[in-house]
């Protein structure tokens, strides 16, 4: 049997998403068509949408369905970007989170190198947050140019939570709109849109219990967006595409149970958490968490996040160790062009390259258990060992 700790790569479906999306499957019916059967899709998407938006603090009118969370990240960068620059050609600048997930990232590095944007790195304290007067300075050596800020509300390596309130009333003060990373934050932790003060949140279903291949872009209704395809003109005119009525009902219905039971869910999982890095820390002196821990917090670190640092591994080589002992978890780095590379989240935490070769995120979810956390500890010690030998091997 597997233990599971991967959560933060994908958690299982719901039982009651999985239910609700395995009825609509059932039924035909395209959303966009006039007739009775398009009509029925159409009020299954629109109630799915309410509750989707009582959920995370927006309006109905303010989620706009997209794919995923690489795809909001993307529509909200570039859309955001070029639509102030169309406006205003000034506006070429992004200020962005060193340690955001590629979708940000990438999204970033392909307008500075077709579009003429210029990228201004958001650089992070040791513990994985960015500062408002970090980011205050930022702007201010020349807020005329500013076209976004982008700044994740949760991080997917370390789980730091961002004080994102703080962050957008600076850049609010300046009249610049910021869009946030919210895929790791909603169902895990308290998310209000409204109250929050952003301008465009991006969600994903397959982080909290839904479906895989379903998200959404939160977009308040001021805000300006060039749409990244054409076609039907769906969802405001800013994604067009059929929309994909069962999953978004997975999505929904997952969303409603995760924010239902997140008070007595968020307590169980900080407990196995705590449990989990206290447990590991005992296998070696020098195995440490990485960002912020404080035993029994789930305000300024994700509950289910348990990311180590194993100094003298190498984290794929214990990713497969731990594998074959029947444990799924992985290293939190990318891996590009066959050749390994330490996390860029780790590196701009100030976190020397050796040490930040031996990550290891451990994540829990809603499946998992003290058995999940027995059988990481049992196995550890080992891969730890054989990790260590390998590296010394390879050294020398």
């Amino acid at each position: 049997m597997t233990a599971y700790l991967d959560h933060a790569a994908t958690t299982p479906m719901l039982p009651a998403a999985l239910a609700a999306m395995t009825e609509q499957l059932m039924v035909v019916g395209n959303p966009s068509s006039l007739h009775r059967t398009g009509r029925a899709a159409r009020r299954v998407v629109e109630e799915s949408r309410e509750r989707i938006a009582r959920c995370v603090g927006a309006r109905p009118s303010e989620v706009v369905f997209t794919s995923g969370g690489t795809e909001s990240d993307n529509l909200a960068v570039k859309g955001t970007f070029r639509a102030r620059r169309d406006a205003d050609p000034a506006r070429v600048r992004l200020l962005v989170g060193a340690t955001e997930h590629h979708a940000v990232l990438d999204s970033v590095e392909h307008l500075v190198a077709h579009e003429g944007a210029k990228v201004t790195w958001l650089e992070p304290t040791a513990e994985g947050f960015v500062e408002p007067a970090t980011l205050r300075a930022a702007i201010d050596t020349d807020p005329e140019s500013v076209a976004l800020v982008s700044l994740m509300w949760a991080n997917n390596e370390v789980g730091t939570v961002q004080d994102v309130r703080a962050l957008a009333e600076v850049a609010h003060e300046f009249g610049v709109p910021f869009h946030t990373d919210a895929v790791q934050a909603v169902g895990h932790v308290p998310v209000d849109f409204a109250a929050s003060g952003t301008d465009l949140m991006s969600v994903t279903a397959h982080k909290l219990g839904g479906p895989i291949g379903v998200g959404a872009l939160v977009v308040r209704r001021e805000a300006r967006l060039v749409p990244l395809t054409h076609g039907g003109g769906q969802e405001r005119q800013v994604r067009s595409g059929t929309l994909d009525t069962p999953a978004i009902v997975g999505f929904a219905t997952a969303l409603v149970e995760a924010t239902e039971t997140m008070e007595s869910e968020t307590a169980r999982l900080v407990a196995l958490r705590d449990e989990l890095i206290d447990r590991a820390m005992a296998v070696a002196p020098d195995i440490r968490p990485t960002g912020v821990w404080e035993r029994g917090d789930a305000t300024r670190r994700l509950p289910g996040n348990a990311h180590l640092l194993v100094p003298g591994c190498d984290g794929d080589s214990l990713l497969y160790l731990l594998d074959a002992a029947g444990v799924s978890c992985s290293t939190g780095s990318a891996c590009q062009a066959g050749v390994p590379q330490p996390s860029h989240v780790l590196l701009a935490m100030g976190i020397p390259e050796s040490d930040a070769r031996g990550a290891l995120r451990l994540t829990l979810g809603h499946t998992s258990t003290h058995d999940d956390v027995d059988a990481v500890i049992t196995a550890l010690p080992a891969a730890v060992e054989r990790a260590r030998r390998a590296r010394e091997a390879t050294a020398s």
